[in-house]
């Protein structure tokens, strides 16, 4: 299962780095005087993208290597707090 999951996270990876590192197209400049021209400092979104997608990739990682682990954890805790209250 581990195998499968790693590989599917390798290409979802290799897929969405490729998407946002690819080249884009420049907008042809403005002709309307009236309008607002686009700024240049309007954010890094596929960088913040990329973040949270690879965040995402870790918590699955982590969850898919430790999760019983996680499980038995959290099940031990809520018996704990039953017992003591």
């Amino acid at each position: 299962m581990f195998t499968r999951l790693h590989a599917l996270l390798v290409t979802t990876l290799a897929t969405l780095l490729t998407t946002l590192l690819r080249p884009r197209a420049e907008s042809p400049p403005s002709r309307s005087r009236g309008r607002r021209e686009t700024r240049a400092d309007r954010g890094d979104v596929p960088g913040w993208v990329l973040i949270t997608v690879m965040t995402a990739a870790l918590v699955v990682a982590l969850w898919a290597l430790a999760g019983e682990a996680f499980t038995s954890l959290f099940t031990d805790s809520i018996n704990r707090v039953r017992q003591a209250g």
